[in-house]
């Protein structure tokens, strides 16, 4: 947990602009796939003839290999450094979304799925906890959702390729086009210098056993519960609304390019969503905003489910982006600051890896229950359920972080 005791940190060795900005285009690339998938997904069900329950599993499958990196490369980045994981992380990633554009065939493409989510389970958190440790404890919140908005970014980014791309060239040159800039960000980590908290702590670090034994004890049981807890409960709704909402739209009646069309601009509310999170996190405290974030999401989800107009819909798709996205700002704020350095990238990627298990059954459960007959106002009502948990959690376990000093 932080401390208000503790040392001040060191001062960083580069500057927060530029780790700002090195940190948050590789997590723009991410999203820029993460966000393609769900436009993907819509496309194949046409190319392959995909059932909803096939629909589901590629979705799935991405989160699994995100849980299984999530939980490796934590435990890792707290052995060999935060900079070595982050750039083996994207080579990974990069390389994985890049070769899976040439597949044929749903068996070989949840392979390559898998491997690219186990890098990009492995990245976010690590590169969350890089940036929470380089910057000082004034802005530290407000700059780690400032990195989180690019994902905003890249969503956008994804949007307007597959509404431009898509329909006219197909998914293979989107993906394409996606993993492309990610070598670029490869290059740009060559020259990043580690986390100067870790650093520092070198001679200090546990043995995997030793560190996640450590979440457990007295001092951090209540924080890592709580972690857990919102992080399935967030990464469950999240992909289970996200990565079908283009093959919602459909199922709601429109063609593809209007569904991606009407994506684009509910995507377009992530930005202020995340701006606001970022402003409000150093102002009020991580609590307040990933509980209002929160509530919100849940609200608009059970809105979103049950709209049978198109303003309302957008509306609500909307304020789903703005609400949601701010949550996960918030999240990853939260997440490095509730453990000691040296069992930071443990805790944090641990909670993560928990997390991706939402993510494998949110979709799933989206596909299975679809595939059923089950109407789109009962399945977003799961989520807005799944997402009032999480709030529980945060309100009663949760404790404020706000600008104390990482220990």
């Amino acid at each position: 947990m932080a401390s208000n005791t503790g040392r001040q940190a060191p001062k960083p060795a580069i500057s927060r602009n530029r780790l700002l900005g090195t940190a948050g285009l590789a997590w723009m690339f991410d999203a820029m796939d993460v966000g393609i998938l769900s436009f993907v997904i819509a496309a194949l069900a046409v190319d392959w003839a995909l059932t909803p329950g096939e629909m589901g599993w590629i979705g799935s499958v991405n989160s699994i290999g995100m849980a299984v990196g999530a939980f490796a490369f934590g435990i890792l980045a707290d052995r060999i450094g935060r900079k070595n994981v982050f750039i083996l992380t994207l080579v990974l990633f990069s390389l994985a979304s890049g070769l899976s554009a040439a597949t044929t065939g749903l068996a070989a493409f949840l392979v390559l799925r898998f491997i690219v989510g186990a890098g990009l389970g492995g990245e976010l958190p690590v590169a969350s906890t890089l940036v929470s440790e380089s910057v000082g404890a004034k802005e530290r919140g407000r700059v780690v959702v400032l990195l989180e908005s690019f994902w905003a970014g890249g969503w956008l980014i994804a949007a307007l390729i597959s509404y431009f791309v898509i329909p006219e060239y197909g998914w293979r040159i989107a993906l394409i086009l996606t993993a492309l800039p990610a070598l670029y960000a490869i290059y740009l980590r060559i020259h990043l210098p580690d986390s100067p908290e870790f650093t520092a702590k070198k001679e200090k670090r546990g043995s995997i056993g030793g560190n996640m034994k450590a979440l457990f004890s007295a001092k951090y049981r209540r924080a890592t519960i709580m972690l857990w807890i919102v992080w399935f409960t967030v990464v469950f709704s999240y992909y289970g609304m996200f990565l079908w909402l283009p093959s919602v739209m459909v199922m709601k009646g429109f063609d593809m390019i209007h569904s991606f069309g009407y994506v684009l601009l509910m995507t377009l509310a992530q930005l202020p969503g995340y701006f606001t999170a970022a402003w409000l996190i150093e102002k009020i405290g991580r609590k307040f905003v990933l509980s209002v974030f929160m509530i919100g999401t849940a609200i608009s989800a059970l809105v979103f489910g049950n709209a049978d107009m198109t303003w309302l819909l957008l509306t609500a798709g909307a304020f789903l982006s703005f609400f949601n996205l701010g949550a996960w700002g918030a999240l990853y704020a939260y997440s490095p600051e509730q453990y000691p350095t040296v069992i930071r990238g443990t805790g944090t990627g641990t909670a993560a890896a928990v997390g991706r298990i939402g993510g494998i059954f949110g979709p799933l459960l989206v596909g299975s229950l679809a595939g059923a007959g089950v109407g789109l106002g009962p399945i977003f009502s799961i989520f807005t359920g799944a997402v009032l948990i999480g709030v529980a959690a945060v309100l009663i376990l949760g404790t404020e972080t706000k600008q104390i000093e990482l220990e």
